[in-house]
């Protein structure tokens, strides 16, 4: 009973030993992720996916205004002046918006027609304007407009990560005399969806988030997502920019003064930017794909960021989400256990089979839950997965090579006992024979029969010195052997044709006309032991020939393929000398031929000689 407890807790012993590797892989993911060395290859990852994503159709509730380089060089001044915006937005109101966003900061006057910027700041109750609230590295920050009224500004600070992209929107935040300010996007979207008669308020779940109707803006937090201790100060939410190539209406000011559709602008917001690389007003974004890659304009940004609130608020849209920080880990664990669990699998091409299939789905299930808006761990899980699963497949390759070598080096022990008894008992025997024989006056009758078997056992003696001499060589070179018989079949078949030929059988010499036919062959079903047999066939079929048909002047070889049927057959016009139906050939071609679930047959091809044949189904299938 205690001898039994002691194996069971031996084999359990054993058993964790095996796992202890892959659990050690899915603890390093976890902690390479809990110290934030992949995060950047996870925010690489979730703009991929972002910009890989359908195209959507173009907002219709949003219109950009750019003044673009073309406007600069025709006013001929920059900044625009004053007068310029007020014209602007003098023409858009003819239009009837919802809102008219200014994306320019107008802290300062910048003359001509500044009295008439001010006349429109303080009678639109539409326009909205912008601030800087936070300060820059040197400490400074821009003030809104002074004629416009505080509800109607919004600040235009941005939140970047480490590698100067936008991921995030910035929807309010406390300025440097710890005043509340709201962002440009919110107050926008605020004048927007209150036409709507949805109003602005806290949120339900979390007091500090802010809500529109029934939909409520999760805030981000330091560990979001792919992000690790990220700065999640103020009120951010993550930024699920709109896909596709025009996601929004763009017009210029000099189309907006030559006049333009009214229904292109009525009731909708209308967005003031600076359009022109020259001005420096650029944002930085791996999920957007424009012209430049990574850089869209400020304005642009803008939009996206507003488009993403009133698309949740009035289309249900999803807003970009994460789970609970729990559960991610968890899901990092599961895809480890999944490589580990390819273990079970014996076959190293198997385990990367099932290693590829496992990757697809988990990329492709990650993707298919951004769509649903769902921002699921995608390197960390990738990275168990891939290491238990390449460990794994390595470790069976190394085992596959160590057991083909102790196969080898077993056959090459029994290769060499047969070598050292056919060379010490019957050969000498038989020489000693042959020797009294051939001093006899009278030579006896049966000497040719002495003289036949002594060159049959020298051939056999041969052909084991071969066999020794091949297997030394595959247990130096590895797997070098294994490798070549990975050449196509018939190739490997001529080359046997070609090699057994030049042998010294008394038989080969009359042969006048040889007819060959080597065609390529499946082999898909075959192992490596099966292409090795048929190449000792064919040559155990060709020695017949040359050492038994009497007065051969034609042969016979064909390796081809015949309707559904393989087969490899070699044909002589010999006297055939007697062959023993039950001999060790004839044996191991039987023997193959049930290996493959084929025949085989060897019988009189008349009117003189004989054929040896071996036929299998291109279907084969594997046991």
């Amino acid at each position: 009973m205690e001898r039994n407890r002691g194996q069971a807790i031996q084999a359990e012993i054993k058993s964790w030993r095996r796992l202890l590797p892959g659990l050690i892989v899915v603890a390093a993911a976890i902690v390479a992720r809990l110290t934030g060395s992949l995060q950047f290859l996870e925010l690489v990852t979730f703009d991929q996916f972002l910009r890989l994503r359908p195209s959507e159709p173009a907002d219709p509730r949003i219109v950009l205004v750019g003044i673009t380089e073309e406007d600069i060089q025709r006013t001929r001044a920059y900044p625009i002046p004053d007068g310029e915006i007020a014209n602007l937005i003098q023409r858009l109101q003819q239009y009837q918006p919802a809102a008219i966003g200014l994306d320019i900061v107008r802290d300062i006057p910048v003359e001509p027609g500044h009295a008439a910027l001010v006349s429109q700041f303080r009678t639109r109750k539409n326009l909205i304007g912008v601030e800087i609230a936070r300060p820059d590295r040197s400490g400074f920050t821009v003030a809104p407009p002074p004629d416009l009224p505080l509800e109607q500004v919004g600040f235009a600070d941005t939140i970047l990560d480490a590698d100067g992209y936008q991921r995030r929107s910035l929807l309010g935040v406390h300025n440097s005399q710890q005043e509340y300010r709201f962002s440009f996007t919110i107050r926008v979207a605020e004048r927007y969806l209150a036409a709507q008669g949805i109003e602005l308020d806290n949120g339900i779940r979390d007091p500090d988030a802010m809500r529109f109707g029934s939909t409520e803006l999760t805030r981000m937090q330091p560990n979001s997502g792919g992000y690790i201790r990220a700065d999640a100060g103020g009120n951010q939410i993550l930024l699920n920019v709109r896909s596709g190539q025009a996601p929004f209406r763009t017009l210029s000011l000099a189309q907006i003064q030559a006049g333009v559709n009214p229904d292109w602008l009525r009731g909708k917001i209308v967005l003031i930017g600076i359009m022109s690389f020259s001005a420096k007003d650029l944002a930085y974004s791996g999920a957007i794909a424009p012209i430049n890659p990574g850089q869209v304009y400020g304005v642009e940004m803008q939009a996206h960021a507003i488009s993403q609130i009133l698309s949740a608020v009035l289309d249900r849209r999803p807003l970009l989400r994460v789970w609970p920080e729990g559960w991610e880990y968890l899901w990092i664990a599961a895809w480890g256990v999944v490589g580990l669990s390819l273990g079970r699998v014996r076959s190293p091409w198997k385990i990367l089979l099932g290693l590829a299939v496992a990757v697809v789905s988990l990329i492709g299930g990650c993707y298919g839950l951004i769509l649903l808006g769902w921002w699921a761990p995608v390197v960390p899980a990738l990275l168990g997965l891939m290491l238990n699963g390449v460990g794994l497949t390595a470790a069976r390759f190394y085992r596959h090579e160590q057991d083909l070598r102790l196969r080898l080096q077993e056959r090459q022990f029994v290769i060499e006992q047969t070598f050292n008894a056919i060379h010490s008992g019957p050969m000498q025997t038989l020489v000693g024979i042959l020797r009294n024989a051939q001093g006899q006056e009278v030579p006896p009758p049966f000497l040719p029969d002495l003289h036949r078997l002594n060159q049959e056992l020298r051939s056999i003696y041969a052909s084991v010195q071969r066999d020794a001499i091949a297997d030394e060589a595959q247990l130096q070179m590895g797997s070098a052997i294994e490798l070549a018989l990975q050449a196509p079949l018939h190739e490997l078949l001529y080359t046997v044709y070609c090699s057994t030929l030049e042998r010294d059988l008394p038989h080969f010499q009359t042969i006048q006309f040889k007819i060959v036919q080597f065609e390529p062959l499946n082999t898909r079903d075959l192992r490596l032991e099966h292409k090795r047999g048929l190449c000792r066939f064919l040559e155990e079929a060709l020695c017949n020939v040359g050492k038994h048909a009497i007065g051969a002047t034609r042969l016979t070889v064909i390796c081809a393929q015949e309707d559904q049927q393989q087969v490899i057959r070699v044909i002589d016009n010999g006297s055939e000398s007697p062959v023993t139906a039950s001999g060790l050939g004839t044996q191991l071609a039987q023997n193959l031929a049930r290996q493959l679930g084929g025949t085989f047959r060897r019988c009189p091809n008349l009117p003189k000689g004989t054929m040896c044949e071996l036929v299998w189904s291109v279907d084969r299938k594997r046991w």
